[in-house]
């Protein structure tokens, strides 16, 4: 299991450039904003989901997967567990093609539900130390 993990992994990370960060925050301390910090520096399209801002890293932020006007292709949940699965129902109808829940976060529900649909899941892994490993800046995770 762990090595098709990681060869998804792999392919998330070279195949998908816009990521939508549900529970993105303005506070540079949050592990969400790191995140998307990195993935934007990196080249990948970041996409702020919160009703909280408006705009975070100079990117417009949306209340909503629905609301977004262009193609999603990761969704990266930085929410708790029990919150996942609508989360992922709404990647389902917008199209998404992953489901990437942070570090931490494990709804085996929704993790069912978006394979089921055909999205690839990452569970319980940060998209920010992934990218960091694949380009061997280890020392930065």
């Amino acid at each position: 299991m762990q090595k098709d993990v990681n060869a998804d992994i792999e392919r998330v990370l070279t195949q998908y450039r816009t990521v939508a960060i549900v529970g993105a925050s303005d506070n540079p301390k949050r592990p969400s904003h790191r995140v998307a910090e990195l993935l934007k520096g990196e080249g990948y399209r970041i996409i702020p989901v919160t009703p909280k801002a408006e705009k975070i890293l100079g990117e417009t932020a949306y209340p909503d997967l629905a609301s977004i006007p262009v193609q999603v292709e990761v969704v990266d949940v930085f929410r708790r567990p029990e919150e996942v699965l609508p989360i992922a129902e709404e990647a389902i109808a917008v199209r998404a093609k992953v489901l990437w829940m942070q570090e931490g976060i494990i709804n085996e529900e929704a993790a069912t539900r978006a394979r089921e649909a055909g999205l690839t899941v990452i569970m319980d892994r940060c998209m920010r130390k992934e990218v960091l490993r694949r380009l061997g800046r280890e020392d930065e995770i």
